[in-house]
């Protein structure tokens, strides 16, 4: 198949991208590597991919050094005539959406970002999807539209109608964007809950990478609503197995709209986390309690039993796995931002 990757230079967006090709597919990926974050990381996850980052040029396709069938894109998702344009060209048969603004704590600072690029490049996705005829749009939602329910575990059958942020308000949008668009124009879309994703390569802005650098440091880690939180910590290589299995089976049945849950269903105290990164990184943590902060959630917590019965999905990772093995990646020379 001939496979398009929003977000390809993003966490999971590499991660996806780098086993499609391992798997012999077609790959393009793009991405327009903001800098929300150290984009060191963006271009040092595209280098593992055979992207160098010289070689990039806004609009223009990049051929990896590395992947015969691999090319990658500079493009925001906003920018409308390059995103038709791209579509009318390479013909895809699927499309992967990982690409968006994400962030909680950013989006109560900067709300325009996530419009320009969570709904009018979404919009994109989805009308240019409509017109080039593409088999199927899989694409990227998260556990933070469930806001505050209180039902546990989360599963796709529960109302999602009290987001909590801006990003989840977005996120939850996506899902109305495509149910709309699956019903009026007959394609299938596919909308992937994701739930707290940490592994090697991850963002810096999310608890495993911030608890790392400030643990190895001596530098105090902040503890939110003094440590009482749990979260259903998935590793990076379960989720690619999700995604994956989705991704290769095209939908079969009537069904043109579906939503899974996809996570790890075995929720981490906080505190447990923290102290099997020290484990891990064989130094305690300095720890600085903290109230709750504004958007977040006490807990989260996935029934992805839909995405077993009908994908066969099962996560494999441990935690205390899963840790070493970011650590492992943390202070290896591929980690360019310690």
């Amino acid at each position: 198949m001939k496979i398009l990757v929003t977000g390809s230079a993003g966490f999971i967006g590499y991660h996806v991208t780098k086993k499609l090709l391992e798997r012999g597919h077609q790959v393009v990926g793009l991405d327009n590597i903001n800098d929300y974050y150290d984009v060191r990381l963006k271009y040092g996850r595209l280098a593992e991919t055979g992207i160098i980052e010289h070689d990039i040029d806004y609009g223009k396709l990049t051929k990896s050094i590395k992947y015969p069938f691999y090319g990658f894109i500079k493009l925001n998702l906003e920018d409308r005539e390059n995103i038709q344009k791209l579509f009318v060209e390479e013909k895809f048969d699927v499309v992967c959406n990982l690409a968006s603004q994400a962030g909680v704590r950013y989006s109560i600072e900067n709300p325009y970002t996530y419009i320009d690029s969570n709904i009018v490049g979404f919009l994109n996705i989805l009308e240019c999807c409509r017109h080039n005829k593409i088999k199927h749009l899989i694409y990227a939602s998260s556990s933070s539209v469930y806001g505050l329910n209180t039902k546990i575990p989360f599963s796709e059958d529960d109302m999602v109608d009290n987001p909590i942020s801006l990003y989840a308000a977005t996120k939850k949008a996506n899902e109305l964007m495509a149910h709309s668009y699956s019903h009026l124009f007959q394609f299938p879309t596919t909308g992937l809950r994701f739930f707290t994703v940490y592994g090697p390569w991850g963002r810096p802005d999310m608890a495993p990478m911030l608890f790392a650098k400030a643990i190895s440091e001596g530098e105090p880690i902040q503890v939110f609503n003094y440590g009482d939180l749990s979260r259903d910590f998935t590793f990076i290589d379960d989720i690619v197995e999700g995604v994956i299995r989705i991704i290769e089976n095209n939908p079969q049945d009537e069904a043109k709209y579906k939503i899974y849950n996809i996570g790890c269903s075995k929720p981490i105290k906080l505190l447990d986390f923290i102290e099997t990164m020290e484990k891990a990184l064989d130094k305690k943590a300095i720890k600085i309690m903290m109230p709750m902060q504004q958007g977040d959630v006490f807990q989260t917590y996935a029934d992805s039993t839909k995405l077993k019965d009908e994908f066969g999905y099962k996560p494999k990772v441990l935690l205390t796995e899963g840790i070493n093995k970011f650590v492992e990646w943390f202070k290896s020379n591929k980690n360019l931002i310690v």
